[in-house]
């Protein structure tokens, strides 16, 4: 692995991070035990990998004392990405945001104490609370970062006006958005917001959740309590018209000799110095094929092939639920 800016206040990662979101949460409740977890972010972390994203609506809880354990012995090798906003309670979905810096103060502390560290990494808000002035929330990050609690900070699914009154008020290092081949919408205003002010690009679900792998070919091969059974994207028509997409990505990845989400990383990886796929799985196999992506190597040709299969626009569906869907972008 080779490193990448994220921000220009001097934070570097690894080209790619390891979203460990799923080793605890939403795609099945049998997806790995703890021991499995940890080995995982062991292998990651030995593959080159140092930033660990997680976040305390991930479980909610379970993950960040998972990826605690994961990094007590290795911790100087990690960059610690964990966030904080989403209102969760063990059973349910989510409830709504929370920017208030009382409560940014409370979620700080409390993840420090899960993941058994002094100070987090990067720092993000999970989602923007419409009910509290941005400048109140990173206003209150930043004391974080005055008390040695917390390194660098960073926004989620957040609109470019919301992040150019944050960067004001605190440097943001990193923004967070879904970002892939199927979810190419940031290229509008979102990427020319943060290549502007010098923030980086951290893309989750760079690999459309596991669908541009070329992994499911019905709906019925997720798992019965699997969240993807009610994404807009895998369900019915929208499933069958999405899995032409992918057909079509599988063609280009067996002439360039790599597997299709080593090509979707490979594209990412190639918009830009500052953009650093986050890909997350709980298979050992697939880990280790999503690090080999760095070494992808796309021609104009290529390029110009994957823009005219996967345009802005092309995936079926909308990303997420209506309710969800109100808040991102915020």
């Amino acid at each position: 692995m080779n490193t990448r800016p994220l921000g220009a206040q001097g934070l570097q990662v690894s080209d790619l991070g390891f979203g460990c979101m799923g080793l605890s949460d939403f795609y099945s409740s049998s997806a790995a035990t703890e021991a499995q977890g940890i080995a995982l972010i062991h292998r990651a972390l030995d593959l080159g990998i140092t930033l660990l994203d997680t976040a305390d609506a991930y479980g909610p809880y379970t993950n960040e004392r998972l990826v605690g354990k994961a990094v007590a012995g290795r911790r100087a090798n990690v960059v610690l990405a964990s966030k904080f906003g989403i209102l969760r309670e063990p059973g349910e979905g989510a409830r709504g945001v929370d920017g208030r810096p009382e409560y940014v103060r409370a979620s700080c502390e409390a993840s420090l104490h899960r993941l058994g560290v002094d100070t987090i990494d990067l720092y993000y808000q999970h989602r923007v609370d419409p009910g509290v002035p941005i400048e109140e929330t990173v206003g209150a990050m930043g004391d974080l970062v005055r008390q040695g609690k917390v390194r660098y900070l960073g926004l989620s699914e957040a609109a470019p006006a919301t992040i150019r009154r944050a960067h004001k008020v605190h440097p943001i290092s990193a923004l967070q958005t879904e970002y892939s081949l199927w979810s190419r919408d940031p290229e509008e205003a979102i990427l020319p917001t943060v290549r502007e002010l010098g923030i980086g690009f951290v893309a989750y679900s760079p690999i459309g959740r596991g669908f541009l792998a070329a992994r499911f070919g019905k709906p019925e091969d997720l798992a019965a309590d699997d969240w993807r059974r009610d994404s807009p994207r895998f369900q019915a028509e929208n499933f069958a018209k999405n899995l032409a997409l992918v057909e079509q990505i599988k063609r280009i990845a067996l002439e360039k000799d790599c597997t299709p989400a080593q090509l979707a990383l490979g594209w990412l990886l190639a918009q830009g110095k500052t953009i650093v796929p986050i890909p997350g799985t709980t298979n050992r196999a697939r880990l280790e094929e999503n690090c080999k992506a760095p070494s992808v190597s796309l021609s104009p040709r290529d390029f110009a092939r994957i823009e005219a299969l996967a345009p802005r626009g092309v995936a079926a569906g909308q990303r997420y639920h209506p309710s969800v869907m109100r808040l991102l972008n915020g």
